[in-house]
């Protein structure tokens, strides 16, 4: 517990898994050290929080916690409340879905408001399939913009080109075919896709190919989280 007695008050960004994976493989023991010492938390979804906390450390209490809900349909106005322990002096907790908080997630509203406030906001280090993604493609890993859930089109193509920057996008995992299809349509042959899937989970998928090589290839990944990488 010599990580407690350091802990100041704050307001902890806590990584979660991206998929099924064990916490040893993805996560430091500092993490936990510091989840042991929060029991208030702001959530994507509860019962996703519940279960990370409890694959965390067994020995978690989850009715001693209590959690507030901040996703798309929170109401804005709700979400400056939920610091008030932070502002009473309680460290506090950020969970995601998965991967980082704040990153491509409804966290970073609370973090905004919570750095306008002069609260101290303290990032852990954990998986983001953002910045796996980008080392594992080969692309330009010194300028990139990642695009969230946007169709691609040639505007999108043509800023790898004509910035030297590599282009990154998602999509929700059942229309997964629709994208791949939809960026052979779009992309020059010679453009380099880079698909990644399953990061850091058993069925970790990451592969890069020019768009001509990838016509008729193009794996099975309706089910799976994927990020797409484009490049020239």
């Amino acid at each position: 517990m010599r990580y407690l007695r350091a802990m100041i008050p704050a307001l902890y960004l806590i990584p979660n898994l991206l998929g099924e994976t064990t916490v040893e493989q993805v996560l430091p023991p500092y993490n936990r050290e510091i989840i042991l010492g929060i029991r208030h938390f702001i959530v994507e979804d509860v019962r996703t929080a519940r279960r990370f906390l409890k694959i965390v450390d067994r020995s978690i209490d989850i009715d001693q916690l209590t959690f507030y809900t901040l996703n798309k349909h929170t109401n804005p106005d709700e979400v400056a409340s939920m610091l008030r322990p932070l502002e009473e002096g309680s460290s506090m907790g950020v969970i995601s879905e998965a991967g980082c908080p704040a990153v491509a997630d409804p966290g970073a509203d609370v973090v905004a408001i919570a750095q306008r406030k002069g609260l101290q906001v303290v990032p852990l280090v954990g998986p983001s399939s953002i910045i796996l993604a980008v080392m594992g493609s080969g692309f330009n890993g010194q300028s990139f913009a990642f695009n969230g859930y946007l169709p691609i089109d040639k505007k999108l193509e043509q800023r790898a080109y004509t910035e030297n920057q590599t282009q990154l996008f998602i999509e929700t995992p059942y229309r997964n075919a629709k994208m791949m299809a939809d960026i052979l349509k779009a992309c020059r042959p010679q453009t380099h896709l880079c698909i990644a899937a399953g990061i850091t989970t058993k069925d970790e998928y990451i592969k890069t190919r020019t768009v001509k090589d990838w016509n008729g290839k193009l794996p099975a990944l309706e089910k799976i989280p994927c990020i797409f990488l484009i490049y020239k």
